[in-house]
């Protein structure tokens, strides 16, 4: 006998899909829905047609900006997003890591301005494969 756990599907709302399962909650944390009041349904460890295991995010009646979800691209940079409305699919993308990313990243030089004065942080993609990103105020490479 087959057994399968059935997920309700969304009328409308934002589906991201093929997320790396160990940045699944921080992708989470990245989409500020910890504390949302919204219907929330998360998956992980899920098997993938691709190989290995992913995450899953529907969140229901939301649609993110597109800068806001293209932020997701540096921690998961597989993630493929599907809007929904009226049950189906209007929309299927990849995420795009974006040329500038604000207060998405913290520097990690002790001495950069942004981690001693009240300010958003900003950096440059410098290469996307491997994913390289420069600060915008000290120069510091991760």
């Amino acid at each position: 006998m087959k057994k399968e756990l059935a997920v309700a599907a969304l009328k409308n709302g934002t589906v991201i899909d093929h997320i790396p399962s160990e940045a699944l909650f921080e992708v989470v944390r990245l989409l500020q829905l910890e504390d949302s009041n919204v219907q929330l349904t998360i998956g992980n460890n899920l098997p993938s047609s691709r190989g290995g295991s992913k995450g899953i995010i529907k969140v229901a009646d939301t649609e993110f900006a597109e800068a806001t979800l293209n932020r997701i691209a540096l921690i998961a940079p597989t993630a493929k997003i599907n809007v929904i409305r009226d049950y189906e699919v209007v929309e299927k993308r990849a995420v795009e890591l974006p040329e500038t990313l604000i207060d998405v990243v913290r520097c990690n030089n002790p001495k950069c301005i942004t981690n001693n004065e009240p300010m958003s942080t900003r950096f440059e993609v410098v290469s996307r494969e491997p994913v390289v990103i420069r600060c915008h105020y000290c120069g510091h490479t991760l």
